[in-house]
């Protein structure tokens, strides 16, 4: 995490925590020329948008008295999402077992995405998949992102 991500969420943990959800990500990113900071949260039996709105509500004046940020920013809270990506160490070991799609940044045998069972996350990054095609392996530097995968 960045500084700026690493003093929101430090910001945003309690009041989280507070409103009877947890914390899942914080991300502050520049698209289109505009830049975002986004509280992910999450809930068991889900978010909704009445959480979003009631921590939203409590952090911004928190933001703007801490003042982490120097330039102009679009604040957001939402849901991690059924489609949430997983980043750490325990995000991998609390879905282990779930169906994953996994992004790689270079083909490999002939593909850049796969989806399988996650079934294992060494504590070097690798990431292992059964699919279809079997279960395989993938380094970290292999691996752009894994991200939870919902069928329909």
């Amino acid at each position: 995490m960045s500084k700026i991500t690493e003093q929101v969420a430090a910001l945003a943990g309690p009041v989280v925590q507070e409103e009877g959800c947890s914390l899942w990500d914080v991300e502050y990113v520049k698209e289109a020329g505009t830049r975002y900071l986004r509280v992910y949260i999450d809930k068991e039996g889900g978010v909704s948008i009445d959480d979003c709105e009631r921590i939203s509500r409590r952090l911004d004046p928190m933001l703007d008295e801490a003042d982490p940020i120097p330039e102009s920013y679009v604040f957001e809270v939402g849901s991690a999402g059924a489609e949430r990506e997983l980043k750490r160490p325990s995000d991998f070991a609390r879905f282990m077992g779930s169906q994953v799609e996994l992004r790689l940044y270079q083909p490999v045998n002939g593909r850049k995405a796969l989806v399988g069972t996650l079934c294992g996350y060494g504590e070097d990054g690798t990431v292992t998949v059964s699919s279809d095609s079997g279960t395989e392996s993938f380094a970290k530097g292999q691996v752009a992102r894994v991200r939870l995968h919902v069928s329909i």
